[in-house]
């Protein structure tokens, strides 16, 4: 087991995606990663949810779910001092404004992308 592999063993992510299938993609990379999914889930008012009340130590947040921007659960993630990257297919230019010096994960991606998006994520957090 590699550094990265060790570090992922004990880390639980929330996703927090609207499109079924790349949420199921999402959850599969995590996994081979050695991630520990603890909840996943593609509407704003469940994300809202979970981001307030949620045991987990990263989100992975979509920049648009069904229209609406992931803005307020990053905001209450923020508050509460949980990391999280973006996920994105409209590059950095689709960032709300506030958060444009957050990780980005580029859609589509590859779970290579996704390790090493994750791990300056977390090393980030332990610096702040």
């Amino acid at each position: 087991m590699d550094k990265a592999d060790a570090a992922a063993d004990s880390k639980n992510i929330l996703v927090v995606e609207d499109e079924i299938m790349i949420r199921m993609l999402l959850e599969d990379m995590l996994g081979d990663l050695g991630y520990t999914v603890a909840g996943a889930v593609g509407r704003i008012d469940d994300a809202i949810k979970l981001a307030r009340t949620g045991d987990f130590d990263m989100a992975i947040l979509d920049v648009n779910l069904a229209g609406q921007t992931v803005s307020p659960v990053a905001e209450i993630l923020e508050e509460r001092g949980l990391p999280f990257v973006f996920a994105t297919g409209y590059g950095e230019r689709g960032l709300p404004e506030k958060f444009m010096n957050r990780p980005t994960l580029q859609k589509p991606f590859q779970q290579d992308n996704l390790s090493k998006i994750l791990s300056q994520a977390f090393e980030r957090a332990a610096v702040v």
